[in-house]
């Protein structure tokens, strides 16, 4: 995947795996909340100019890896991520107000890694085989589980 991006001053290619789960690990991602995150997450994305090569959301946890832009550090990328996320998802589903009643949809830290360590077909297998089913319509292979638990 040797696909170079490039900025007013730069040439790059840094590409990041992250996965993050739900606080207690609860099974909330499913059916309208999944496919409600999915497009917040690309919404975040398309704002800082992040390209999603490959996406999952689980049931309790989500795997995305991304091509960021040098001037994005991991950290911030996930900071504006979860918050922009865990608000509006709390925000639109009652539900989950009721499971988080402390206002905190995600647990605390994440994983990240850049894909130097490992080949880029090998971490887009193995988030195509998490489980995630439903492909999505933004043409970015980011999945959402079908189904509940």
């Amino acid at each position: 995947m040797e696909h170079y991006r490039t900025g007013p001053h730069t040439c790059y290619d840094l590409k990041y795996h992250f996965v993050w789960v739900t606080k207690y690990r609860r099974k909330v991602l499913v059916g309208e909340v999944g496919r409600r995150l999915r497009e917040l997450v690309r919404e975040v994305c398309r704002t800082y100019e992040v390209e999603i090569l490959e996406g999952a959301v689980s049931v309790d946890h989500v795997h995305i890896l991304v091509s960021c832009p040098p001037d994005l550090s991991p950290s911030k990328l996930m900071q504006y991520i979860k918050g922009k996320s865990s608000r509006k998802l709390m925000m639109e589903f009652q539900h989950l107000q009721k499971q988080y009643w402390g206002r905190h949809l995600w647990a605390r830290g994440y994983f990240v890694a850049s894909s130097g360590n490992i080949t880029d077909e090998a971490i887009a297998a193995y988030i195509r085989g998490q489980d995630g089913t439903e492909l999505g319509d933004g043409g970015d292979n980011f999945r959402v589980p079908a189904n509940g638990p």
